[in-house]
């Protein structure tokens, strides 16, 4: 993963994005305007700061790869199940942010797709054959539900994308030394996609560390995405105050960051 400038946007490229012709990446939280505690590059409507510093922000992502504003498609996040599909053209976007989705697949080029996060761990997918693209939003709540694979299979059925030939990203988020969960949470993954006793670490009685980076490798493995195929953010987002909101850290007063993917 390599840290990479376009304008004044700092972020996170995979490796293998810059073989292919796509644009793909997580924002840090630096090239914005917004002031403390969400300083700077704010790109969450749903904050508790200023409304026009935070569009100042999206209309700077998107300005930064040469697209309008109204191109950069992100919509309402929920920690459910949804996927977003975009299969034809747009003209105008901006709707989109009262759609209640968690992931967003498109074949549609000059559309940037985005989660955004603070915590949670975003997930870019390409298919270089398509191409195609997608995006997911993996809270707890999304990878106890099997949200990622649920997402590459979309893109198999819409797309006819082949998961062995995927490439993925895992981009910044909590990590588990950081993240304490409880029993409603296990129950949860037991009864979804499962990996339980592989994912976490019981720290006293009833509550254990839960290693949700992890919980997206092993989806994106039982999707059929080669391991040498994904891309992984190490850093954790509660430890690096300098570089990545954290909704734990910072108590829930803080800004988002985005893992976005873009067919040019």
């Amino acid at each position: 993963m390599n840290t990479t400038r376009q304008g004044k946007i700092s972020y996170l490229q995979p490796d293998w994005a810059a073989d292919f012709p796509v644009v793909a990446g997580f924002t840090t939280r630096h090239g914005g305007v917004s002031r403390a505690p969400f300083n700077s590059l704010n790109l969450g409507t749903n904050t508790a700061d200023l409304e026009a510093h935070a569009e100042a922000n999206r209309a700077a992502m998107a300005r930064a790869f040469d697209l309008p504003p109204h191109l950069l498609l992100t919509v309402r996040q929920v920690h459910g199940t949804g996927i977003l599909a975009v299969n034809e053209p747009n003209f105008d976007l901006s709707h989109f942010l009262r759609v209640e989705s968690d992931a967003i697949i498109t074949n549609q080029s000059g559309i940037m797709a985005g989660v955004l996060v603070a915590d949670c761990f975003p997930v870019v997918l390409y298919d270089p054959d398509g191409p195609a693209a997608g995006v997911v939003h993996a809270g707890w709540k999304g990878a106890a539900a099997g949200l990622i694979g649920q997402t590459v299979q979309a893109m198999q059925d819409l797309f006819g994308s082949r998961p062995d030939r995927l490439r993925a990203a895992i981009g910044p988020g909590i990590g588990a030394h950081s993240y304490e969960v409880d029993r409603p949470v296990r129950d949860a993954f037991r009864e979804g996609s499962g990996q339980w006793e592989r994912i976490a670490s019981e720290t006293r009685l009833g509550h254990w560390q839960l290693d949700l980076r992890l919980s997206c490798l092993l989806q994106l493995e039982k999707a059929g995405i080669a391991r040498n195929s994904v891309d992984i953010v190490d850093e954790c987002t509660c430890c690096h105050k300098e570089k990545f909101f954290s909704h734990r850290r910072d108590n829930g007063r803080t800004g988002r960051q985005m893992g976005f993917v873009l067919l040019p």
